[in-house]
């Protein structure tokens, strides 16, 4: 681990197990103020037909969805509207916020300009970050990446189980001498 680091990037293979990994880390900080979003799946006959983006603070909005009018991203329609209005508030950089989970940056979510300059503004603030990542991709993706403070921890089928304490770890070091412990 980088004593510098400030950023820990989670990236895997869809469906290894990512966004349940955040929503575990979340729930284990749901007394702490916390800053970002965690996205589902959008479910229906036991087909995946879309993504949904779930705030902090209870919010929803469709991120994207089959048949969904917007830019492309394989079958899935983007409402870059709403990632603009969820990442408006839900990434806004604020002395209350001690951390940001961020589920994901991907290709979805950085169609939204207005995404990619509020992680740029959190990336930019002095708050732990833990977000998952694809796997490939330019723009945000590569940049952040690239990060001198950042940290990229892969996540697999075979250390999913353990990465939550893991990550909840990391992030009580970072926080310690922040708000409540």
């Amino acid at each position: 681990m980088t004593a510098a680091s400030r950023v820990l990037l989670l990236t895997g293979r869809p469906g290894v197990g990512k966004s349940t990994l955040m929503r575990r880390v979340a729930a284990a900080l749901a007394s702490r103020p916390v800053g970002g979003f965690t996205t589902a799946e959008i479910r229906e006959g036991g087909q995946r037909l879309g993504f949904r983006l779930e705030t902090f603070d209870g919010r929803q909005a469709v991120l994207a969805r089959v048949g969904q009018a917007g830019p492309r991203v394989g079958r899935y329609g983007v409402d870059v509207a709403a990632m603009d209005a969820v990442a408006a508030s839900a990434l806004a950089v604020d002395a209350r916020t001690e951390a940001y989970l961020v589920d994901e940056i991907g290709r979805m979510e950085c169609l939204s300009a207005g995404f990619v300059s509020a992680m740029k503004a959190v990336l930019a603030s002095d708050r732990p970050v833990v977000a998952t990542v694809a796997a490939r991709g330019g723009g945000l993706i590569a940049e952040v990446k690239k990060r001198d403070d950042t940290e990229l921890w892969p996540v697999t089928r075979g250390n999913r189980d353990g990465r939550p304490e893991q990550v909840r770890a990391w992030l009580a070091e970072r926080l310690k001498g922040r708000g409540r412990r």
